[in-house]
Order: C-alpha cells, then structure tokens, then sequence
C-alpha cells in the first residue's frame, strides 16, 4: 500500500510523454490528502489536461474532506465494487498520478525501513490511478482527488520484499509507456486488464 510518494518535477518527461505542460516547482513528499499533480482524459471532449488533485478520493456523497485520508489506495479487485470508488470505475475516470519514486516498508533488517523505490531507468512513473470530485459543502469549491490502484504482488521481485512477512504484499501499478493512453481511454472492462505485474516498468530499491 502506498501511503507516500515523490512528485516529478520532470516537465520534459510530461512534455514527451503527454505533450502537457508541466508546471515548474520541486520534488516534494505526497501524503493522503496533499496535493500531487495528475493527468486525465474527459471522454466527452476526448482532450487531456493536467493538474493538481489530493491524494485519497473523496466521493461526491462524501460528508466532509477527512474521507480521502482512507481512500488513498484502492484494491483492484474490488474497485468497481466498493461504494467509495465505484461511481468514478464506472464513469471511466481514470488518471495518471505523476511520481518520480514512492515508499514502502522493507523488514528484511527485522525492522521497518522506509525504502525508495523508483525505475530502473531512473525516469519518473505514471501511476494507474482514478479520480472523482467532491463539493466543499460551505463554500462551494470543486475538488478533485484521486486514489492509486494497487494488485497482489507475492511474484513481483523488487514488491514482495516490502511490508511484513505475514502481510499480503501489494504494490500500486506505475505503468510502461506504451500502455498510458490505454489506461486513459481505458473501458472497466480494459483497465481490469491492465493492473497486472506484466504492466509495470523494471523497479529496483534506490538509495
């Protein structure tokens, strides 16, 4: 489960990548509930765009804006199926959270050690992720957020090594490349096929 993560400030990579405009600003941390830059595809003007949204998914029947510490991560199995997320897995919102490396516990020394892990490549990730919007019921402001998905990862090399031994071992779904605009355009049907282990770039643990 991923509770944190580094945004990119690689506004190349994006310009490549996505032909979006990065803005310019540094790494900086991502809690649940902190900002982290994301892209998504509106289906009705079948156009990209690319911005801030917090991390934890508030759903629109949401009471209050603490919601979205819990929703941080969202189990692919059940996704379409659990009350928080299943309006934005039908709806197709799907997104790219941005991130140059994220963290998991390793217990390999007996204790908890917060590790980096990023690409082997070194260059930043695009992490399946979904989003939705919630009104502050006060003043009105729109809100974006969004939840990362995560699959089982017992046969993934560098992710079974996180977490306790006796926990499930899961990991959040950077995506290759050439699957990016899959994943936008994706359908529930076609998304579900795409969070597998066969998705995810080469990741190593970094210093």
């Amino acid at each position: 489960m991923c509770v944190q993560y580094l945004t990119t400030a690689d506004v190349d990579w994006v310009k490549t990548h996505f032909d979006l405009a990065l803005s310019a600003s540094s790494p900086h941390d991502v809690f649940p509930t902190y900002p982290g830059m994301i892209i998504l595809k509106s289906h009705n003007t079948q156009r990209t765009a690319i911005g801030p949204a917090r991390f934890g998914l508030i759903p629109s029947w949401a009471k209050d804006e603490e919601f979205g510490r819990k929703t941080y991560n969202a189990r692919a199995e059940t996704v379409s199926e659990k009350p928080s997320y299943k309006h934005a897995w039908m709806k197709r919102h799907f997104a790219l959270a941005l991130a140059d490396a994220f963290y998991e516990p390793c217990y390999e020394s007996g204790k908890a050690v917060r590790t980096k892990i990023q690409q082997e490549n070194h260059e930043p990730m695009a992490i399946a992720s979904i989003w939705d919007t919630w009104t502050e019921p006060e003043t009105g402001e729109l809100i974006v957020s969004f939840s990362m998905l995560t699959i089982e990862a017992s046969k993934h090399p560098v992710m079974k090594r996180c977490h306790k031994p006796e926990d499930e071992k899961r990991t959040i779904v950077p995506l290759k490349p050439n699957l990016f605009q899959d994943w936008l355009n994706a359908t529930p049907e076609s998304a579900k096929e795409l969070l597998n282990l066969d998705s995810i770039p080469e990741l190593i643990f970094s210093e």
